[in-house]
C-alpha cells in the first residue's frame, strides 16, 4: 500500500511515451482551495491542455466537496467541479488576478502542489541553473518530464513545511485545511509512486528507459525509505512509510508475469493456439532476453544506489514463469507434451547455459521450484501412464517389422562374423531413449522407466519366441541370429543396468533355450534316417556314417555365426545326440552277428566312435579374424569313450576282462541302467553262469553309485547319456536275465 488513500483513476500521470502528451495540474482550483498566492498561479496558457483538465477535476473535486460541508454530496460535487471549470477558465483567460480574488480569506503561503518561487526560497536548494529551473516548474510537471529526485525533493519540502505549520497550530482555526493540504500532497506522491510504475513497466519494452532515469528511480525509493522510515506516533498519514520498495518490486514481478502471459497471444491470436514446443521455445527466449538486458543494463543503472535489480527481476520472473508452467501442465496431452514440460523445466530453464552468459546463471537454492511437488508428480505419473502404453506399442511394432520380414523370406545379415537380426538393435535404441530421456529428468523417474521397459520386455520376449516358432520361418539362419540377439540382451542389457533388469535373465535363458531346442530338432530330423545302417551287414564292410558326418559339419558352419557360448552349447548337444543314437542303433540291431562278424562289428564301432570323435573336435566354431578366441570343436570329451566301452566289451576274447570293461562303463557314466547293462551282455552272448556274475557285479556297483548320495538317492549328475536311450525288451535280453 502505498499512500492511505487511493489513487483516483484521473490522477495517474503519462509518461512521455503514452498517447495523450504531458499533462500538469489545473493552478486556478487548487490554488483556490490551498490558500496560493496569486504569482503561484501564473501559467502560460499555451501550456494548458486536456490531461491538464482531467487532472484539475480528478484532483480538486475531493477538496471542492470539503469546503461544503452542508452540501448534499451530489449538488457538492456537481458545484465544485463547476466551480473547478470556472477557476480553470479564469486562470486561462483572465490570468492570476481572477484566481487571487477567491483565496483573499486563506493565508498567503506556498502552494503545496504547485512550488513556485516562494519554495524555491524555503529550500534552500542552491543557486546551479537546472535547479532553478527545476524549482519553477511544479511538482506535476517534473513528475510528467520524469525528473523524479527533483519532484521528490518539491514533495518532500511541500511535506515538511505542511508538518512544520500542524506544529505551529496556524490550522487551529480550520483543522480541515491541513486535512485538504495533506490530501493534495498525498495525491502527488501518489502520481510518483504511478510514474515510478510506469517506468517499470517500460523498462523492457523494445524503446526501454534511459538509465538516468532508472538511476532517479533508485534514489527516489531509497530518499523515500529515509524520509518515512516508521510510522508516525501521533498517526499522521502525510508521514505513513509508502513502502516504495515493495511496490517497485511488485511494480517489477507484474512486468514480468505480463511479459510471460504475452508469450503465444499473438500467435494464438492470429493462426490458432500454438505447439508447446514453439510455446515454450518462445518464453524461454523471451526470459533469456529479458533478464540479459535486465544484466546489461538494468542492474548497472541501479547498482549506484544499490537496489538489487537482478535479484528482483531473477525471483520475478522465476515466479512468472513458474505460475505459466502451473497453468500449462493440466493441458498438457499425450506422451511428448507431457515430457515436453518436464524436460524443459528440469533440463534447459534449469540448465546452467540457459541465459548464454558464464557470469549469469540462475541460482538453484534460494529459488522455490519452478513446479509444486505435487505437479511435477502428478505430470511425472501421466508421463509414465502414457509411457507404459507408448513402449508395449513399440514392441508391438517391433514384432510386425519382424513378422513381415519373415514373410518376405529375408535371410539375415552376417555382420562380424555372426548372424545379425535388427531386434537386438531396436530393443536396445527403445531401452537406451527413453532411460536416457527419463534420467535426465530425475532419477525417479528413470528407475520407472527402467521397470516399464523390463516388465514390457519380460512380456514381449516369450510372444516373439512364440510368433517365431509358429511362423515356419524358423530356419538355421534365423534361429541363429535370434539366439544372438537375445544373448546379447541378457549380457549387454544386465550389465548396463545392474540391479535393476534382473528379471530379465529368465525368460531370455528360456527363449534361447528354445531356439537351440529347436534348432537341434532340425538337425535330428535331418540325421535320424542315416542311423538305420547301423549294425547291418552291409554296414561292417563301408563307410555308412559319411552322409551323417556331412552334415554335421554342413551344421556346424551354421553355428560359426552364432555367439560362441551357446554355439559350444549346441554343439555339445549336437555331439550327445550322435553318439546316443549310435549306441540306441547298437543297443536294438537289426541283426546280431556271432563269431568273426562280431569281431569285425567290435572293430567297426571303433572306427565309428573314432570318426565322430575326431569330426567334432576338428569343427572350428568361429573363423572371423575379429573374434576373441576361436572354439576348437566340442568340448564333450567325456563322450568319446562310449563307444569304444561298448565295442571292447563285443571284441573281447578274454572274458575275465569284460568285467573290466563294464567297470569303466559304469564308472564313466553313472546314469546307465541294469537294462542297459542286459541289453549289452545279450550282444556277447556269454554262458549263462558267467553273464549272472557279471550282472551281479554291474548292480553291486549300480547300488554303490546309488548310495553315495544324501539319503541313499543318486547324486545329481552333470553328464546325462544312457538314461535317454530306451531298450526294448527282446528274447535275446530275456535270456540273458534267465
Amino acid at each position: 500500500m502505498l499512500s492511505p488513500r487511493k489513487v483516483t483513476p484521473g490522477t495517474e500521470l503519462r509518461s512521455p511515451q503514452e498517447p495523450g502528451g504531458p499533462a500538469t495540474p489545473a493552478w486556478g482550483t487548487l490554488g483556490a482551495n490551498s490558500g496560493v498566492e496569486p504569482k503561484a498561479h501564473h501559467v502560460d496558457s499555451t501550456r494548458l491542455g486536456l490531461g491538464t483538465f482531467r487532472r484539475a477535476l480528478s484532483w480538486a473535486s475531493p477538496r471542492g466537496s470539503s469546503q461544503r460541508p452542508k452540501e448534499d454530496p451530489g449538488r457538492l460535487q456537481r458545484s465544485s467541479r463547476g466551480s473547478l471549470l470556472q477557476s480553470f477558465r479564469r486562470a486561462v483567460g483572465q490570468g492570476p488576478a481572477s484566481a487571487q480574488s477567491q483565496v483573499a480569506t486563506v493565508p498567503k503561503e506556498p502552494s503545496v502542489v504547485t512550488g513556485g518561487t516562494s519554495q524555491q526560497a524555503a529550500s534552500g536548494v542552491g543557486p546551479e541553473e537546472p535547479q532553478r529551473e527545476a524549482e519553477s516548474k511544479s511538482v506535476a510537471d517534473l513528475i510528467t518530464e520524469r525528473q523524479l529526485v527533483a519532484a521528490f525533493k518539491q514533495l518532500r519540502h511541500q511535506e515538511t513545511r505542511l508538518v512544520a505549520e500542524k506544529t505551529s497550530h496556524t490550522f487551529a482555526q480550520d483543522p480541515t485545511a491541513y486535512a485538504r493540504r495533506a490530501m493534495d500532497v498525498c495525491l502527488l506522491y501518489d502520481g510518483l509512486a504511478a510514474e515510478l510504475g510506469a517506468i517499470v513497466r517500460e523498462t523492457l519494452s523494445p524503446e526501454g528507459v534511459p538509465a538516468a532515469t532508472l538511476t532517479e528511480l533508485a534514489l527516489v525509493v531509497r530518499a523515500e525509505e529515509e524520509a518515512h522510515p516508521a510510522p508516525p506516533a501521533d498517526g499522521d498519514f502525510l508521514r505513513t512509510p509508502r513502502h516504495w520498495r515493495q511496490h517497485w518490486e511488485d511494480a517489477v514481478r507484474r512486468s514480468a508475469q505480463d511479459r510471460v502471459r504475452a508469450v503465444g497471444a499473438t500467435a494464438e491470436a492470429a493462426e490458432g493456439a500454438p505447439g508447446l514446443a514453439q510455446l515454450l521455445a518462445e518464453l524461454g527466449g523471451l526470459v533469456r532476453g529479458d533478464l540479459q538486458k535486465v544484466h546489461l543494463e538494468v542492474q548497472p543503472a541501479y547498482a549506484a544506489v544499490g537496489l538489487p535489480a537482478w535479484e528482483t527481476y531473477l525471483r520475478a520472473f522465476h515466479g512468472a514463469v513458474a505460475q505459466r508452467l502451473q497453468e500449462l501442465a493440466p493441458g498438457a496431452r499425450g506422451c511428448e507434451q507431457l515430457y515436453l514440460l518436464l524436460d524443459w523445466a528440469a533440463n534447459i530453464y534449469g540448465s546452467p547455459d540457459f541465459l548464454d552468459a558464464p557470469d549469469l546463471a540462475l541460482p538453484a537454492e534460494p529459488l522455490p521450484p519452478l513446479l509444486a511437488p505435487d505437479v511435477w508428480a502428478q505430470l511425472e505419473s501421466d508421463y509414465t501412464h502414457f509411457l507404459e502404453s507408448k513402449i508395449w506399442s513399440c514392441f508391438e511394432r517391433i514384432l510386425q517389422l519382424e513378422q513381415s520380414r519373415w514373410a518376405a523370406a529375408e535371410a539375415p545379415e552376417v555382420l562380424q562374423g555372426r548372424y545379425r537380426a535388427p531386434l537386438s538393435t531396436d530393443i536396445h535404441m527403445l531401452v537406451a531413449e527413453h532411460v536416457k530421456a527419463a534420467s535426465a529428468i530425475s532419477a525417479e523417474l528413470e528407475a520407472t522407466t527402467l521397470r516399464i521397459c523390463g516388465r514390457a520386455l519380460r512380456l514381449f520376449v516369450p510372444r516373439f519366441e512364440k510368433a517365431l516358432l509358429e511362423s515356419g520361418a524358423a530356419s538355421e539362419q534365423h534361429l541363429g541370429a535370434y539366439i544372438n540377439a537375445c544373448e546379447e540382451l541378457r549380457t549387454s542389457l544386465l550389465d548396463r543396468f545392474p540391479g535393476t533388469l534382473e528379471e530379465l535373465e529368465k525368460p531370455l535363458v528360456a527363449a534361447i533355450h528354445n531356439f537351440q531346442k529347436h534348432l537341434l530338432q532340425g538337425l535330428q530330423s535331418d540325421v535320424q534316417p542315416l542311423f538305420r545302417v547301423v549294425c547291418i551287414k552291409s554296414w561292417l564292410t563301408q563307410d555308412m556314417l559319411c552322409p551323417l558326418m556331412d552334415k554335421v559339419k554342413a551344421f556346424a558352419r551354421h553355428l560359426t555365426h552364432v555367439a560362441p557360448p551357446v554355439a559350444q552349447e549346441v554343439l555339445q548337444e549336437a555331439h550327445r545326440f550322435v553318439v546316443r543314437e549310435y549306441l540306441a542303433q547298437v543297443l536294438r540291431p537289426h541283426k546280431r552277428f556271432r563269431g568273426e562278424e562280431r569281431v569285425r562289428g567290435s572293430q567297426k564301432m571303433s572306427e565309428d566312435a573314432q570318426a565322430i570323435s575326431e569330426t567334432f573336435q576338428d569343427l572350428v566354431l568361429n573363423l572371423h579374424p575379429r573374434a576373441s578366441r576361436s572354439l576348437q570343436g566340442s568340448e564333450a570329451t567325456w563322450l568319446n569313450q562310449a563307444i569304444p566301452c561298448v565295442a571292447e566289451i563285443l571284441g573281447e576274447t578274454y572274458k575275465d576282462d569284460i568285467r573290466r570293461h563294464l567297470e569303466t562303463l559304469i564308472q564313466g557314466f553313472p546314469d546307465i541302467r541294469r537294462d542297459h547293462v542286459l541289453a549289452i551282455l545279450a550282444l556277447r552272448r556269454l554262458g549263462r553262469r558267467r553273464n549272472h556274475r557279471l550282472l551281479q557285479h554291474s548292480q553291486n556297483l549300480l547300488r554303490a553309485a546309488a548310495g553315495a548320495g544324501p539319503g541313499g538317492l543318486r547324486p545329481a549328475r552333470k553328464h546325462v547319456l544312457f538314461e535317454e536311450i530306451p531298450v526294448p525288451v527282446s528274447v535275446d535280453v530275456l535270456i540273458t536275465c534267465i
